[in-house]
């Protein structure tokens, strides 16, 4: 799964993302990699290993994730990808 998304300001939205580490976990979402746009800091890349697929699109459609995203500053709806391979 990758996760493309444009966020207020990228420390606030780190802590705020690692914070809800747990839930990502209970989805079956291991994290790989956090990337930083080379241009903007304030765009973000993140890559998963997704345990089912299923489980993350789920999770991605969520109350408990969308909440998170305003919280944390994450500005819009960001691009979802779920990739087989």
């Amino acid at each position: 799964m990758i996760t493309r998304a444009h966020v207020q300001d990228y420390s606030e939205w780190k802590t705020g993302y690692d914070a809800h580490e747990p839930s990502r976990a209970a989805a079956g979402l291991t994290e790989k990699h956090v990337l930083q746009d080379a241009d903007d800091p304030n765009v973000v890349t993140l890559i998963f290993e997704a345990e089912d697929l299923k489980r993350a699109e789920e999770f991605s459609k969520s109350d408990d994730l969308r909440e998170a995203m305003q919280k944390t500053g994450v500005l819009g709806k960001p691009d979802m990808y779920f990739l087989k391979g």
